[in-house]
């Protein structure tokens, strides 16, 4: 088995295998290549849900990998790691959800609320 990494060993062994032309703009690569993997992982989904094919979990499981790249890469382009970004969602959804999640806190929650 693979030896275990870190949030942002990921992302510093990631960053060596961006191509010359996407370190040109990191954050519009990022992005882009997010979006358009994010979509793929959603086409997995929708053919099992929607016509007839077997949830390919090892197919989505490559797909989700690509989407942390570029997450990776997205947080690189903003000087930002990984951890920072995981420890801010974290930090942000135990404000909103002190006590787990709640649908009615969900709904009716401010729609905007960024922590410093």
């Amino acid at each position: 088995m693979d030896k275990k990494i870190s949030f942002n060993e990921y992302q510093i062994e990631a960053y060596k295998l961006i191509s010359e032309e996407g370190k040109k703009d990191l954050i519009l690569n990022g992005v882009l290549g997010l979006a358009g993997e994010s979509g793929e992982c959603c086409d997995i989904v929708k053919k099992a849900k929607f016509q007839g094919h077997e949830l390919n979990k090892e197919h989505l499981k490559d797909e989700l990998g690509d989407v942390l790249w570029y997450i990776a890469e997205t947080c690189s382009g903003l000087g930002l790691t990984l951890e920072e970004v995981a420890r801010f969602n974290l930090n942000k959804l135990h404000k909103r959800y002190p006590s787990g999640f709640k649908k009615e806190e969900s709904i009716n929650r401010k729609e905007k609320e960024y922590i410093d």
